[in-house]
């Protein structure tokens, strides 16, 4: 029975009934660090229960905990709320309610089984996530970087601190998590005495980073509760400043939700105001990319005259061009910027 587990309709065909469906959706995102004995057996009951509420979505889950992004029908919303309430250890969980959405961010279910929920490279037995930073609200925030002395840390890779993030944030600049909190650590380790706020997309990655820095000696560590999501929601319903300049980048099929409507980020290729986020339309490469309307038009969502002219080769050449490639994450970094 567990061997069918698992969605059989190719993807396309399950994107294309998403963008046909009437139902509408709310994309919910939560996470929680508790203990899972056997993530295995806990991937099955969910797969099984979330699968019968028509719930899509990514959701990883490890020993240390549950991370979960998803796609809700409204009608099924009270009945999964009340699935989640009965696990004992997500009693209370916050769900993160998408800021700019259509529910259209997910158009299959699947629940992975890793290592860790978030991937640290931490290998030191002494660290814990017992003792992690202070959550902070969005007026807490407001009043604590008020002070200049406080230290406003983006835990979050290059590419989505390029299209938005706080005012006077510390760019720790990397492609992934697992090098970020040793260079958090080392780029901040003469501040240890000042009060340091951390920060990501939904709240998972800084409340790590937050017991990691107290882990490593520092004295006043925060994480924002929720992340930017719940912040921006806040924000707007208390008639807050926003302090938030720009888009949060999300790991889902809309790539980005605008928070104010400014664009600070700039076209990869042509260098003009843009902070749209795609994936080069070439299979062989499928950089992810910031495009601006005109680029997009020209190149035909390719990255490259190179890439646009393998695009447009009949499916056999390219098949043949792929064989024997591999295709890991490719992400354009200014710092390692090359010609398009």
């Amino acid at each position: 029975m567990v061997a069918n587990l698992h969605n059989r309709i190719s993807q396309k065909e399950l994107k294309q009934r998403l963008l046909e469906e009437s139902v509408p959706r709310r994309t919910l995102s939560f996470y929680s660090y508790f203990q899972i004995p056997d993530p295995k057996i806990f991937r099955d009951e969910l797969w099984l229960r979330l699968k019968a509420l028509q719930v899509f979505g990514r959701i990883y889950l490890a020993h240390e905990g549950i991370n979960a992004q998803v796609s809700v029908p409204v009608s099924m919303e009270p009945a999964f709320r009340d699935y989640l309430e009965s696990i004992e250890p997500l009693r209370g969980v916050r769900l993160n309610v998408a800021f700019a959405d259509d529910g259209k961010s997910f158009w299959v279910l699947k629940i992975k089984v890793r290592e860790k929920i978030v991937a640290d490279g931490i290998a030191d037995p002494g660290f814990s996530m017992e003792q992690k930073g202070r959550y902070v609200d969005a007026e807490t925030f407001n009043r604590l970087t008020a002070d200049p002395e406080t230290l406003v840390v983006d835990m979050r890779n290059h590419y989505e601190y390029e299209v938005g993030h706080f005012e006077g944030a510390v760019e720790i600049p990397s492609d992934t998590f697992r090098d970020q909190l040793p260079k958090a650590a080392e780029l901040l380790k003469e501040k240890k005495d000042q009060p340091v706020i951390m920060y990501c997309t939904g709240g998972i990655r800084c409340e790590k980073a937050s017991a990691y820095l107290l882990h490593k000696g520092f004295k006043k560590v925060f994480h924002l509760e929720g992340g930017i999501i719940h912040y921006a929601n806040m924000v707007k319903e208390k008639g807050l400043e926003n302090k938030f300049h720009g888009k949060n980048f999300v790991f889902d099929e809309r790539l980005g939700e605008s928070i104010t409507g400014e664009i600070i980020a700039h076209c990869h290729q042509c260098g003009k105001p843009a902070d749209t986020h795609t994936n080069c339309k070439n299979s062989a490469c499928h950089l992810l990319f910031i495009q601006c309307v005109s680029c997009a038009a020209q190149f035909d969502g390719c990255c490259s005259a190179e890439c646009l002219r393998v695009y447009h080769l009949p499916e056999e050449e390219q098949r043949e061009l792929r064989k024997g490639k591999t295709n890991g994450q490719k992400v354009f970094n200014k710092a390692r910027n090359r010609r398009m």
